[in-house]
């Protein structure tokens, strides 16, 4: 057969295989190397040094094992210890409304994940699901910013049911709010302008519900995309406070910086770099290579630290555009 001939019989399957799967799957297929997402499971003696252990195969949680939704990736995971189990949550990516949801995965040891299912949507885009608990309750922050809002969130049944309980704030894009309790306050880091990424404004309260007032040196960064951007879960370890910031220049997510809360009361706030290196980075090659930019690290007994983290690569994926 001349080549001619197999070139146009070639063509011709390819364009019938498009039309069949535009006939049977409702979309467009289309080949992309888009940068994804995938999350992973790192340990250490601090969360100043944080591996990943010789134990584990990372990522323990990808796309490919979200079960219920189509998915691009998935990212921005929280962990939280209910009884004798992890509980994990994170953004799943829906490949075709393009809007984040977020899902659960469980592990029986902090290790060894299973997807559980999306457990909270909304019209508009989530991701980043901060979890806590708080008097016996459990409670979730997820980035509402397409809502211009930050918005509470209680578990009816953990961890598959959450209902809306409070609006934190309100007229803005926040993105990645991140909670914690220091000081006899609790106090709210948030990306004001995540267009830039490069705006970090502090609020505060004397509960969780609020209500919430910003604080008088919010913004306490301004026009910088190195350090603004929350990363995860800030850490209160030997009674002093630690935040971690994503470094988002020149790109999106690159590693993970950690700052020692210095000086924090309702009218004055310093902080300082940890280290002179990021505490997460780029791996040599796979799931992480092309940046980190989320940890949320708990401390499982002395010197003995877990986290939940995520990473991100290019990948040749062959998917299908959708047009409704």
């Amino acid at each position: 057969m001349k080549a001619s001939r197999i070139i146009v019989l070639l063509g011709a399957l390819l364009i019938s295989g498009m039309l069949m799967c535009m006939l049977t799957l409702g979309g467009i297929p289309i080949v992309s190397r888009p940068r994804t997402w995938s999350i992973g499971i790192y340990t250490g003696p601090s969360f100043r040094a944080l591996r990943a252990p010789a134990s584990v195969i990372n990522p323990v949680l990808s796309a490919a094992d979200v079960t219920d939704v189509p998915a691009k990736f998935v990212a921005d995971p929280f962990m939280i210890k209910k009884d004798a189990t992890w509980y994990m949550f994170f953004e799943v990516l829906h490949a075709r409304s393009g809007k984040g949801v977020i899902a659960v995965a469980a592990s029986p040891d902090g290790y060894r994940w299973s997807y559980r299912g999306v457990v909270l949507q909304e019209p508009f885009h989530l991701s980043y699901p901060y979890v806590f608990a708080f008097q016996s309750e459990y409670y979730m922050i997820p980035e509402s910013g397409q809502a211009r809002s930050v918005r509470l969130y209680k578990s009816e049944e953990f961890p598959t049911r959450w209902t809306l309980v409070a609006t934190l704030l309100s007229g803005k894009g926040y993105a990645d709010s991140s909670l914690v309790q220091y000081g006899g306050k609790w106090w709210l880091f948030t990306d004001a302008n995540p267009i830039a990424n490069d705006t970090l404004s502090l609020y505060v309260a004397d509960h969780p519900k609020g209500p919430w007032s910003e604080h008088p040196r919010s913004p306490v960064i301004r026009g910088d995309p190195h350090i603004s951007r929350p990363a995860g879960r800030p850490v209160v370890s030997e009674g002093r406070l630690f935040r971690f910031a994503q470094d988002d220049a020149p790109t999106y997510g690159i590693q993970v910086w950690a700052f020692e809360v210095t000086e924090l009361t309702t009218v004055s706030y310093n902080e300082r770099r940890v280290g002179a290196a990021p505490i997460l980075g780029p791996g040599p090659a796979g799931w992480n290579e092309k940046g980190m930019h989320h940890v949320d690290p708990h401390e499982v007994s002395d010197d003995a630290w877990i986290a939940c983290v995520d990473g991100s690569q290019r990948r040749l994926t062959f998917g299908f555009y959708y047009w409704h």
